[in-house]
């Protein structure tokens, strides 16, 4: 299963309904996915999948770092 390296974030099963003639009709479940990438993580070496919204925390707290240098 694939999850975030950081949050452990992994999919979960959504259903769906539809709604006829005025009832809602449970039809088969789906698997939703976090939306993973590959990312390089400072202080460890190689790879690792990230979900976009640890991505986007990790630029920002690098950036916020670099601030605070100058």
């Amino acid at each position: 299963m694939k999850t975030c390296f950081i949050c452990k974030k992994g999919y979960f099963v959504a259903g769906t309904r539809k709604l006829l003639r005025g009832h809602y009709n449970p039809t088969t479940d789906s698997r939703k996915k976090p939306n993973l990438q590959w990312a390089k993580i400072p202080g460890k070496p190689g790879r690792y999948q990230v979900c976009t919204k640890c991505l986007k925390l990790m630029k920002k707290k690098v950036a916020d770092e670099a601030k605070k240098k100058k």
